[in-house]
């Protein structure tokens, strides 16, 4: 939907991509997240941080259906989570997932072209179509001149564009990312938090991420939430440091609150 073709009306209808209600969760008797509610709406472009072991992992295999809350409501695209099928209109990066050992011989191509199938069908031939929207998600992440490289022979940074490509390719609705910036060095990891604004602002994808980036985060997302265990605040990240003075130091103690010096 084009902005401008929309009423208030309709923009007050527009249903969350994801809402969470007091979910709670716990590995064995260790709690790792309690009475969790929060939403994801069209076009939020969401930074979720927190210490270790706070739960934001936890959280985005809850929203993934990879592990299932023993209480709480979790809905996708306005539907409870067991209702819901069409997993495609969801693109997922695991964490480490650009540091995994991949010496094997597999194309460029070829690993966007998992993505594919997802949407396609694992033993269906990939039609025209199906090419077409490899094609594109290759140049969206501006790899389509390594396509026939070996993912083994890139770098870093350059594989983590590959497997953006991947999730792009079944033409989701949102992107989730787990700490996608990890093991790159910091110049690509500005750059890539830029070419994520791009795609939301330029692609209409909406974007949910875990990240330790806490400075970078503060001036690329539009939105934050903050989580140890709790639910510790959520909101637009121009405002959320300024309304949460002790926010840092809640989420991670002293040391990181001295460290932070820009907002």
């Amino acid at each position: 939907m084009h902005m401008s073709e929309a009423n208030p009306d309709t923009l007050n209808a527009i249903e969350p991509i994801i809402e969470l209600e007091d979910i709670n969760f716990s590995y064995g008797r260790e709690p790792v997240l309690q009475g969790i509610s929060l939403s994801i709406d069209p076009g939020d472009y969401c930074g979720v941080i927190g210490p270790n072991g706070g739960g934001k992992t936890t959280l985005l295999k809850v929203i993934l259906g990879l592990v299932r809350p023993p209480v709480g409501m979790v809905r996708i695209f306005g539907k409870p989570i067991s209702d819901f099928h069409d997993w495609p209109r969801i693109g997922y990066l695991p964490q480490k997932m650009t540091q995994a050992d991949l010496r094997f011989p597999i194309t460029v191509n070829e690993v966007v072209g998992q993505g594919r199938i997802a949407r396609a069908g694992l033993f269906k031939r990939l039609s025209s179509a199906d090419q077409q929207a490899i094609d594109r998600a290759l140049a969206i992440s501006d790899v389509a001149p390594l396509k026939e490289r070996l993912i083994s022979d890139l770098s870093g940074g350059e594989r983590q564009r590959v497997f953006i490509a991947r999730a792009l390719a079944s033409e989701p609705d949102i992107l989730i990312l787990d700490e996608p910036a990890a093991g790159i060095d910091v110049a690509s990891q500005t750059r890539f938090y830029r070419f994520l604004k791009q795609l939301n602002a330029e692609h209409g994808i909406t974007i949910l991420f875990v990240s330790h980036d806490i400075d970078i985060l503060a001036n690329e997302a539009s939105k934050l939430i903050c989580i140890n265990q709790r639910l510790v605040c959520q909101g637009a990240a121009s405002r959320i440091f300024e309304e949460n003075r002790n926010l840092l130091e809640n989420l991670y103690g002293e040391s990181v609150q001295n460290r932070f010096h820009s907002h």
